[in-house]
């Protein structure tokens, strides 16, 4: 598994466990790191994405439930709760980051983390938020023959 990939795991993990804690005291966040060894790149880059979540996740938190139909915010099962916040930091957020990167991973995450359907509905919301936040990608540019294109994505 790549380092964003544990990256993205472990801040919707931590992110699952603040919002069935509510309120985090200060150690909570190194109580959480001594439970989830983490390599310090890996670490880095999930608590950017914690980071961002946190700060943005009104607005987060907003376009989320403007997507939601016949459901609200509240009642969506922690983990895909949280696995649309991430998604959606990095649409907002992160443009380095591509858009079918960023779906796959948490269509993925939600598939490993979660139950039932959840891929499927973490899809539906993600692709609707994509498509009004992201322009469609243009063409692909062909690649001259032997050369590769490749991603830590």
């Amino acid at each position: 598994m790549g380092r964003r990939r544990e990256g993205r795991e472990a801040a919707i993990q931590y992110l699952f466990a603040r919002d069935l804690q509510g309120e985090i005291k200060p150690g909570d966040p190194d109580e959480f790191w001594t439970l989830h060894s983490a390599r310090t790149s890996t670490r880095a880059f999930a608590e950017n994405l914690i980071d961002g979540v946190l700060e943005h996740q009104e607005q987060i938190d907003s376009g989320i439930t403007g997507l939601l139909e016949n459901f609200s915010f509240e009642r969506l099962a922690a983990v895909d709760r949280n696995v649309l916040r991430v998604a959606s930091y990095e649409l907002l957020y992160c443009p380095e980051v591509p858009t079918p990167v960023i779906l796959n991973e948490a269509i993925d995450i939600a598939k490993a983390l979660s139950a039932g359907e959840s891929g499927s509905f973490v899809n539906g919301v993600l692709d609707k938020l994509a498509r009004s936040l992201r322009k469609p990608a243009a063409k692909k540019v062909e690649q001259p023959l032997g050369t590769t294109e490749t991603s830590d994505a």
